[in-house]
């Protein structure tokens, strides 16, 4: 146990609390049992150690570990919560369980065996807490990190220090609103920057060495996030990851499964399976039309990468700035709001207003006599009337 509390000492001390993520605010730390999911690299871990260092007087009544630790291989996490319990530890926070494989009935038996303690846990976005071996639905609190906003990513940069907006402000007063901090920054040139390095937040650690980690990120978690959780073979990684190679180059696109499942050499379920991983995996993005739920067993009707920093950590310099569009905009809605696919236009938002993504010079050809209908345009800095800059977009959390 020395190994983790020194690991632990050592994490808390290098942890720096400046900058804050979105959803810090919204958690009710106090709760008994929560879950925090989301895709990795974007900040879960350091979330953790943040609260700590903000909440805890003293450090002692809190332990942060990682059960990817090699510790683990010969002890269990409910003999570590009884150890730590047992020399007066109130609150445990517990990284990467889906590396660890009977998480859910430890940390069940931890929250009924021991009333006095708060566990805090985090995982994969494709761990689906409620279809757990055990019932979490009853005792844990579900929350989801996404990457970076625009308007953080600005935050980071020390450019500019805003509230988020709303949807409807946007829609309302979005002329205002770019009035006002156009008038702050040059917008533009640090949009250009977030499209493509700014959405995982260890973009500041070195930008020469990014597309390289981010990479990475998606190596790992094809090759170690996604057998952990779902029953997967290694030859089945191999055809995802070729799936994924091709999804990169096509995006923005609507998949054909046969001609999928012929380029990688499987079968129609186990493509449109595929894809819902991928998805899960936070590392693309399958929207649907209105009434249309996402599961394994659908296939999406249009189908993007998840960001724009994959787009270009996938394809390099060879993207497409109408692909980068889209990715954006449907990338940043997603948080708050539901995306689908529109009949006309490029995206319905909450199954009331409807979006065309394009340039500056974007039209309202496609979409006119359209109620409730925008232009989110490009490489513009203030809108007017119904077309709104496509910037502005990043400012909702």
């Amino acid at each position: 146990m020395e190994a983790l509390l020194n690991t632990y000492s050592r994490l808390l001390k290098n942890t720096k609390d400046k900058y804050i993520r979105y959803l810090y605010d919204s958690i009710a730390w106090n709760n008994r049992l929560i879950a925090l999911v989301g895709p990795k690299g974007t900040g879960k871990t350091t979330m953790l150690l943040q609260h700590i260092k903000k909440t805890f007087s003293d450090t002692k009544k809190a332990l942060y570990v990682s059960l990817d630790h090699i510790w683990f291989s010969k002890n269990s996490l409910l003999d570590l919560a009884d150890r730590f319990n047992a020399y007066g530890g109130t609150h445990l926070f517990v990284d990467e369980v889906h590396r660890y494989p009977n998480w859910a009935t430890e940390i069940k038996n931890i929250y009924d065996g021991y009333p006095d303690l708060h566990v805090v846990f985090t995982g994969s976005s494709m761990l689906e807490i409620y279809k757990a071996s055990v019932d979490f639905s009853r005792r844990a609190i579900t929350y989801e990190l996404d990457g970076l906003s625009f308007r953080e990513f600005l935050l980071f940069e020390d450019k500019l220090h805003c509230a988020a907006l709303s949807l409807t402000d946007i829609l309302k007063n979005h002329r205002d609103i770019a009035v006002d901090i156009t008038s702050k920054i040059k917008v533009l040139p640090e949009f250009k920057k977030y499209l493509e390095h700014g959405y995982y937040p260890f973009y500041r650690e070195d930008l020469h060495t990014y597309p390289i980690r981010v990479a990475q990120i998606v190596n790992k978690v094809l090759d170690n996030d996604l057998p952990s959780i779902e029953a997967i073979e290694y030859s089945s990684i191999i055809k995802i990851k070729k799936l994924l190679v091709i999804i990169a180059g096509l995006v923005p696109f609507m998949p054909n499964i046969a001609e999928l499942s012929h380029d990688i050499d499987t079968s129609r379920n186990s493509t449109v399976k595929y894809l819902y991983y991928l998805d899960k995996a936070g590392l693309i993005n399958s929207i649907n039309a209105p009434k249309k739920g996402l599961n394994a067993m659908n296939k999406p009707d249009k189908i993007y990468l998840d960001n724009t920093n994959l787009l270009y950590a996938l394809n390099g310099s060879n993207v497409n700035r109408g692909c980068v569009r889209e990715t954006f905009f449907a990338n940043q809605l997603q948080v708050k709001h539901t995306v689908n696919t529109a009949k006309a236009g490029d995206f319905t938002i909450d199954n009331n207003f409807i979006f065309e993504v394009g340039g500056r010079n974007k039209t309202f050809e496609q979409i006119k006599n359209i109620k409730h209908s925008y232009i989110a345009a490009d490489e513009t800095e203030v809108g007017l009337g119904n077309k709104i800059p496509l910037w502005i977009f990043g400012m909702l959390y």
